[in-house]
């Protein structure tokens, strides 16, 4: 029988073996290797929490000594699938940065997730109803108008396109993603919901097709959650909310090739079984949006889409937009078609509205947020800003509103020289500033080099709505984790503000696993095999773009064949041919191109 890593027969020798390839983890961090806060007396143990231990116990020794065989697997297949991220900064497409072992939720702690994130999707649905059409938030001042009106997404012309639906929930809101952390007392804060066009739901599929079938056997002896049947109830609710039901046609949105996420994008296209689309593939006729077709206009009912909300519409937003489709938001007023998500999400990104949160969930859901945000200030209130000036040094100075010219900043790594040039930028436009406790993000354990390491993680968690005035959260996540060991200061170790974190800065990611007490469902989008049969009888929409694109490159290719084929009688003719024939050659050459009009004549 097959030696186990942390049998309870063997227990001095497992303990060695963990000690001498684990990492301790930050103090003042939750160790999600040992289940407990680091540093503190709970932790002291040499074994791993029980889901690890089940996780090595079926793993085995052996199972141990080929990790490193199994995460070298992991890059291949990110390298065949071809999974990139987009990196603006170098203007470079990279491999998806991806670890090999998974981020594991219990199924206590997933229900204290589950709820929370239900009720803070819920709560933005019913805001972003609210502030785009009775704006009783803003009377009661339980919103400041001033920074909800001074967002660059809050969208004007968006007013009246957020209807509350008959259970409170906003119909234009249909997939709302939300950062969450770890904290060192072992629950979950949030640092940011990301509700414009959440990104992250084609990545973590990508994670979960590369990870588990590495560790097949933990994978089901764990009795993870698989992600199928919540994708398909995304289907069905944005079938619910379209105007034609059932036969409605559901086209995905992409800002094109260029974009960081553009992977994700097809995969997430080809995954639902819907059709990828430009914005130039699109066009609005009588207040209707359509496709463009080999076939002719084909009605789009349903428009899952990625492009940021300022770009949707020339007519009435971003004037300079190429990405957009000029009339869109006509359609939308006309109830043609559906978007996820409706245009001016954006708004309630900002992480400015942190501290107000409370109480609007008291107004409007009349509950007590299960979930509680980071703690931040707003220094548009001059009050706050007064009271919080001289502790700069204990925040993260963040931007209140998206393009501000600067990122994030840690103001304990400043010098006092940069921390008070700060603070009289604060003072000229302090509205632009929101100052954020330094939160310390729980550390799971990454393989690096033949050991365990502890890295600081930040999950984002989706919520997807029904169609039916209801939501079911993904049972699972993208998790991010930190690319590179974390700082040995615990004063600034693991910090879910740093940079870092970001995949734009290099963070990693890792698959996350939800275990589940009942039932694992058992469904699956992943498209069959096809047979000849299936191929014979298959008909895919092709765009008159695609199409043209594909003339062309055919017309490029024939033209490319009959260059090599002339290429390859000259050099057959060289020796052999007369005169006119060389001489005939030569001016076939230099028609196309390929000899240089310098070349001298033979």
């Amino acid at each position: 029988m097959q030696s186990s890593l942390l049998a309870h027969d063997d227990l001095p020798e497992a303990a060695h073996l963990v000690a001498a390839v684990t990492r301790r983890g930050t103090p003042g961090h939750f160790d999600e290797w040992r289940g407990a806060a680091s540093g503190t007396a709970a932790s002291a143990g040499r074994h791993p929490a029980v889901h690890w231990q089940r996780f090595f116990n079926r793993l085995g020794t052996d199972g141990w000594a080929d990790l490193a065989a199994r995460a070298l697997r992991v890059q291949h297949r990110v390298r065949e699938d071809g999974a990139t991220y987009n990196v603006y900064a170098d203007g470079s497409s990279r491999p998806w940065p991806l670890e090999l072992l998974p981020f594991i939720v219990q199924p206590q702690e997933w229900a204290q997730i589950e709820a929370g994130v239900l009720q803070r999707a819920r709560l933005m649905a019913a805001t972003l109803s609210d502030i785009y059409g009775p704006q009783t938030l803003l009377r009661d001042a339980l919103l400041p108008a001033s920074l909800i009106f001074a967002h660059p997404h809050y969208l004007r012309p968006a007013h009246g396109l957020w209807p509350a639906g008959a259970h409170g929930q906003g119909q234009g809101l249909h997939v709302a993603a939300f950062d969450l952390a770890r904290t060192p007392e072992g629950g979950f804060c949030v640092l940011a919901q990301r509700l414009q066009a959440p990104s992250g739901l084609g990545y973590l599929l990508e994670n979960r097709l590369i990870v588990a079938p590495q560790f097949h056997d933990q994978f089901a002896d764990l009795h993870v959650q698989r992600l199928a049947a919540t994708f398909r109830g995304l289907l069905d609710g944005l079938l619910r909310a379209s105007p034609a039901g059932e036969r409605s046609r559901i086209v995905l949105l992409t800002p094109g090739p260029l974009n960081e996420t553009y992977f994700e994008q097809v995969f997430l296209a080809r995954y639902l079984g819907v059709t990828l689309v430009e914005g130039s593939d699109l066009t609005v006729r009588g207040k209707k949006l359509f496709l463009k077709t080999l076939h002719g206009l084909e009605q789009v009912h349903v428009l899952l889409r990625r492009v940021d909300d300022e770009f949707l519409d020339p007519l009435e937003l971003r004037p300079d937009s190429q990405l957009g489709v000029p009339g869109l938001l006509q359609a939308l007023r006309a109830g043609e078609v559906v978007m996820a998500n409706a245009p001016g999400a954006g708004v309630l990104e900002s992480p400015g509205l942190a501290a107000f949160w409370p109480g609007v969930a008291r107004r409007l859901l009349g509950e007590r947020l299960l979930l509680p945000a980071s703690t931040s200030w707003w220094c548009g209130e001059a009050t706050v800003w007064r009271a919080q000036r001289e502790r700069l040094a204990d925040f993260v100075v963040a931007p209140t509103f998206p393009d501000s010219g600067f990122g994030p900043q840690v103001a304990a790594q400043l010098t006092a020289a940069e921390r008070g040039a700060l603070a009289a930028r604060i003072d000229q436009q302090s509205a632009a500033y929101t100052l954020q406790e330094r939160v310390r993000p729980s550390e799971t354990p990454v393989w690096v080099d033949g050991h365990l390491q502890p890295r600081a993680a930040v999950m984002r968690v989706f919520a997807l709505a029904d169609g039916a005035g209801g939501w079911r959260v993904l049972p699972g996540a993208l998790t991010r984790v930190a690319g590179r060991a974390q700082a040995p200061r615990a004063d600034l170790a693991g910090n879910a503000h740093d940079p870092w974190l970001s995949m734009q800065h290099g963070s990693a990611s890792v698959d996350t696993w939800v275990i589940t007490q009942g039932a694992v469902d058992q469904s699956t989008l992943l498209p069959k095999p096809l047979t000849v049969d299936d191929l014979a009888g298959w008909h895919r929409t092709v765009t008159s773009r695609s199409a043209e694109q594909l003339f062309w490159l055919g017309r490029y290719t024939e033209r490319a064949e009959n260059s090599v084929r002339l290429v390859r009688v000259m050099l057959e003719s060289l020796h052999e041919a007369s005169e006119p024939v060389l001489k005939l050659l030569d001016r076939l050459a230099r028609y196309h191109g390929l000899v240089g009009p310098g070349v001298p004549s033979a």
